[in-house]
């Protein structure tokens, strides 16, 4: 049986509380997503704001293969398979796979490095997450192809709102 956060999980943007800066009708990634140009981002917050949450609802809307690691337990190995494998799903014209990647910030250099290059060729679409400063924790160059995203904690007026 899935644990209780899974199970009320938030599938939809319509389930999901806040960050309406970003995800609220006509926002800026809210509107990549919705028109399936999604670029390279990282997703900067603290714990519990909904990264991971918004990382699964972008899969779902975008029915694009997707992938995720954790930093905390995956190696260069398992970032070339996955990108490997992300090579392996995209036919011609189709979009980029996604990868997860929870806790990107745990990566060290050489694992950021491993994911360079699929980042510039565009065989992958990178969606990381962190509760770290990504301008510290991420190596300039894969920092530079990515676009950060601010997350900001629940408070009580998006409670309220919900």
């Amino acid at each position: 049986m899935q644990p209780l956060a899974e199970r009320l999980r938030p599938r939809s943007f319509d389930e999901y509380v806040g960050q309406e800066h970003l995800v609220g009708p006509g926002a800026v990634l809210r509107r990549a997503i919705e028109s399936g140009n999604l670029p390279s981002f990282i997703l900067w917050g603290p714990p519990g704001v909904g990264k991971t949450t918004l990382a699964n609802i972008m899969a779902h809307q975008l029915k694009r293969p997707f992938q995720s690691l954790s930093a905390i337990n995956s190696g260069v190995k398992d970032i070339r398979d996955a990108i490997e494998k992300a090579q392996s799903q995209k036919f011609f014209q189709s979009p980029n796979p996604i990868l997860f990647i929870d806790e990107i910030h745990r990566f060290s250099k050489s694992q950021q490095d491993a994911l360079l290059g699929a980042v510039e060729k565009g065989i992958i679409t990178l969606v990381g997450a962190t509760t770290e400063n990504p301008s510290f924790e991420v190596i300039s160059a894969l920092l530079s192809r990515c676009q950060v995203y601010v997350l900001k904690p629940l408070n009580e007026e998006n409670l309220r709102n919900w």
